[in-house]
């Protein structure tokens, strides 16, 4: 690809103009809830589930006064289209299915200097559109930074960017409807006396999943549909 003949602000700024005129011609994108993020104090661990490639890129735009950084699979960086993307949004490439400690590492040094992240904590996009049991990675990100974390729901992405499964660089950019409901901050939960630790975890990793999931159409709900 040409660009990487070019310096990194040209493309930075080429990458912004091509995806704001994807989004602009593509996505009608609604939103709500975001009187939830006046008067934020502390950093904010965003929360999402994951239903396209574009979650990111209309995530980066609705969410364009919190300065997000994103985490997301090291893959985006290596596909030539994805690639695109990781120019326009900030983020922090972890390697998904393992104990990435120099990511996790980076993650929370970012939250402990005060910036906002956003994690899809599914770790992948769900093909059925339906939320998948979560990873707890989020628990250990909260645990050390004690950021708040503010849930949000995205419906609709998977017809704006739909997943192709002969690859990421099949992948094609339709009119979409794109809802984005943001949440209340999550209060978290205390340990009970009488449960361990991955009892403690477990239902904690529920409360935190089922704040997606009350921002979501039923069916979206997935594994937290209860």
């Amino acid at each position: 690809m040409f660009f990487k003949f070019l310096p990194d602000n040209v493309v930075t700024l080429i990458s912004k103009k091509l995806v704001d005129g994807f989004l602009n011609k593509y996505a009608d994108i609604n939103i709500e809830g975001m009187e939830n993020l006046k008067n934020l104090e502390n950093p904010v661990i965003f929360i999402s589930n994951h239903l396209s490639n574009s979650d990111g890129l209309v995530l980066n735009k609705v969410l364009e006064a919190q300065d997000v950084t994103f985490v997301a699979g090291i893959k985006l960086s290596q596909n030539k289209f994805t690639n695109l993307g990781t120019h326009v949004v900030k983020t922090i490439t972890i390697t998904p299915n393992s104990a990435d400690k120099d990511a996790m590492s980076s993650i929370i040094k970012t939250v402990k200097s005060g910036n906002n992240i956003l994690v899809f904590p599914e770790g992948t996009r769900s093909r059925t559109g339906a939320l998948m049991e979560a990873r707890r990675g989020i628990l250990l990100i909260q645990k050390f930074t004690k950021a708040d974390i503010i849930p949000i729901g995205v419906c609709g992405s998977e017809k704006l960017l739909p997943i192709n499964n002969l690859g990421m660089e099949k992948e094609k950019f339709q009119h979409a409807r794109v809802n984005i409901k943001i949440g209340k901050a999550v209060k978290m939960l205390e340990k009970n006396q009488n449960e361990n630790k991955h009892e403690f975890d477990e239902r904690s990793m529920k409360h935190i999943m089922k704040a997606i999931a009350q921002l979501l159409p039923e069916e979206y709900r997935g594994v937290y549909k209860d």
